[in-house]
């Protein structure tokens, strides 16, 4: 605007008027210039912003109309295309990233087949060692009796491993399957859903020689010797209800927490090392059984009276290989399909025992013939059954070597009721008599219930024991009888004194019985030839056939009366 002169007179005099003018108005100038500089700039910062947000809001409306569009093609997919479209779009779009891409990745499912997969068993162990902070879900479990905590990785989580300079990455992938049929033990509260799990091994493609030569077999040999040496023994028994699921899911199991130990197990002295030097041998022998060409399994058959300690060394030699039981019962299985299935869903090193295999089933003769199936119907009660055959294959065909360092056990009260294809060597390879008490048995089981070593009485209860026929079963009922070492002791002789004079009366009997047997049968012989020839002699008594039939049943009916007077009189005879 305009300068007042009159402003400025009172801050200038003379001759410096007109250049104080020029110098403020100069000033003026320039700052009228600046602001409409700064008003030009302003404008346009705000028209840039303007246009900058309209840009944004245009991209975010893109992205969530895409992303809906994406998710609602995603929803029709998987509701209304079957699965094997499904899969294959998938699979079509994971070929078309992975061209593109530098990474590999292997798949290792839970199964393989009827059976565990090794490598993802290892995995699993392996992979809780290798939790780091950066995991935020693990899976931590622990048995009442057991000793330590079971730790796994959680679903969906990375672990990441480095090998040689390797980096691979590991995860952990579930689904469930819908299946009508299938009973999965654990999880208790769904009996219609399956679940699927599979690991997957991600790294640089240039490393797939080192994964598969070097890193996988390095892993599974580091998480066997991991779980060997935490490992719980345990005892699996069938479930039937869960046969046709899972092959592995019809086994189910406890902890095994037996005490028996070779060093605490009442067996004679010489039996027992000869056991334990077989045992050992056994698990040593890997490349001597497949040099010889037989699979890496041994069959012990184990018989004696009852008491005589069959479990006990079962439970022994489980502790001292550190294998799993599985007790199989026969009666459960309904024919030799289901008996292979239960063989190759058990682990490698571990027990199968089949106790008191002489009375488990009646076993059909191999040589039988069997009808031909009319039906699929497993409730069919013609095709219920295992036949000796089958049972044979069980041990001793090619089934049995679907597996390795496996025993097999068999016990009976009575081994000469088995056929005799059952004990020949390959299927049962050592014959362990589990005999009465015997003087070592007995310094053993007096070590173990009284801790000693030596007592005055010893000579004297040995000579009771070698007098006669007592199981170990009742020699240690006796040592925990009472407190008192001497008192217990003393009981033990009086015990074999009167377990002596039961067992000389059970045999007297024994044998009054067999000799009664024979003359009631030699009676009965002689008793049908009399008949015979009275029946004879009527016969010819005369011509006349109504005569004859007559005389006959007059004569039936005269033998029955006195029949029935002989009996009357043999029961008054042993009543007295």
């Amino acid at each position: 605007g305009r300068i007042q002169a009159t402003s400025l007179r009172p801050l200038v005099s003379g001759s410096h008027f007109p250049l104080i003018i020029n110098s403020e108005l100069l000033r003026i100038t320039k700052l009228k210039i600046h602001k409409h500089t700064q008003n030009k700039m302003t404008s346009s910062d705000s028209s840039s912003a303007e246009s900058r947000l309209a840009t944004a809001k245009t991209v975010l409306t893109t992205a969530a109309s895409v992303a809906a569009t994406a998710m609602l093609a995603r929803s029709l997919l998987q509701d209304y295309l079957p699965d094997e479209v499904h899969h294959y779009i998938s699979y079509g779009f994971r070929s078309i990233f992975g061209y593109f891409s530098s990474q590999m990745t292997i798949i290792i499912e839970e199964f393989e087949g009827f059976v565990h997969n090794e490598v993802f068993e290892a995995a699993e162990a392996y992979l809780a060692t290798k939790i780091s902070p950066s995991n935020k879900r693990i899976k931590v479990s622990k048995h009442e009796k057991e000793n330590n905590y079971n730790v796994t990785v959680e679903r969906d989580e990375e672990v990441v491993d480095t090998y040689n300079g390797v980096k691979f990455q590991w995860i952990l992938h579930c689904r469930h399957v819908e299946s009508k049929n299938f009973h999965n033990p654990r999880d208790l509260n769904s009996t219609l859903r399956s679940e699927v799990r599979s690991f997957e091994l991600n790294f640089h493609k240039k490393f797939k020689d080192i994964a598969l030569e070097s890193y996988l077999p390095f892993m599974v040999k580091r998480a066997t010797l991991m779980k060997q040496e935490k490992k719980t023994l345990k005892i699996f028994t069938l479930s039937p209800e869960n046969m046709y699921g899972n092959y592995s899911d019809a086994w189910t199991s406890v902890t095994l927490d037996h005490p028996s130990t070779f060093k605490t197990l009442a067996m004679d002295s010489d039996v027992k090392t000869s056991v334990m030097e077989d045992l050992d041998k056994f698990v040593k022998r890997r490349d001597f059984y497949k040099r010889v060409g037989k699979a890496w399994k041994r069959g012990y058959l184990l018989y004696g009276p009852p008491g005589t300690g069959k479990s006990s060394l079962i439970a022994a030699m489980a502790n001292h290989l550190n294998f799993d039981i599985y007790d199989l019962e026969l009666t459960a299985v309904n024919n030799n399909s289901e008996l292979r299935r239960l063989l190759i869903a058990t682990a490698n090193r571990s027990i199968l025992i089949v106790e008191d295999i002489d009375c488990s089933l009646e076993l059909k003769d191999r040589t039988s013939d069997e009808p031909p199936r009319e039906s699929d119907d497993v409730e069919d009660p013609r095709y219920k059954k295992v036949t000796l055959s089958g049972l044979l294959n069980f041990i001793d065909g090619l089934w049995s070597s679907c597996g390795d360092e496996r025993i097999i056990i068999f016990t009976t009260n009575y081994k000469e009721k088995l056929d005799a294809a059952l004990l020949r060597p390959g299927r049962m390879d050592m014959h362990i008599h589990m005999s009465y008490c015997t003087p070592s048995t007995f310094k053993a089981l007096a070590s173990n219930y009284l801790e000693i070593k030596e007592h005055r009485l010893f000579s004297k209860i040995e000579e009771g024991i070698e007098a006669t026929e007592v199981t170990p079963a009742e020699v240690a009922e006796q040592l925990m009888r009472n407190d008192s070492v001497d008192k217990v002791l003393e009981g033990l002789v009086e015990f074999l004194k009167v377990k002596k004079i039961e067992n000389e009366q059970d045999k007297a009997k024994k044998e009054k019985q067999e000799l009664e047997n024979k003359e009631k049968t030699k009676e009965g012989k002689d008793s049908g030839v009399k008949k015979t020839e009275e029946v004879e002699e009527q016969l010819v008594r005369n011509d006349r056939v109504d005569k004859i039939l007559e005389g006959l049943v007059e004569l039936l009916k005269v033998k029955k009366i006195d029949n029935d007077q002989d009996k009357s009189q043999t029961e008054g005879d042993q009543q007295h």
